[in-house]
């Protein structure tokens, strides 16, 4: 069973977003997740647990994210980094 829903719109300041599929998968991840995610678990839960690749696939994807849905991309205030494990969506 697919954990995603079929129909999930994504808006900044009342404008709709146009995200890609890995986009809003990992949006949803990440804002489904208390606490910390770790680039492991993103690759595992949004490209699927028989991905073998490199964890920076998931930083570029988070950087294209930002620039969608972070006011000011180059200092996030949604998407926090947690240096040397993942990332953590401040909820604030």
């Amino acid at each position: 069973m697919d954990r995603y829903p079929d129909a999930f719109a994504a808006s900044r300041a009342g404008v709709a977003l146009a995200l890609s599929a890995t986009e809003t998968k990992l949006l949803i991840e990440l804002e489904s997740t208390v606490g910390r995610v770790t680039r492991r678990e993103l690759l595992t839960r949004v490209w699927n647990d028989g991905y073998a690749g490199d964890s920076r696939l998931v930083d570029a994807a988070v950087q294209r994210l930002r620039a969608k849905i972070e006011p000011v991309p180059a200092d996030p205030t949604y998407i926090q980094t947690v240096r040397g494990t993942g990332y953590r969506m401040d909820r604030s």
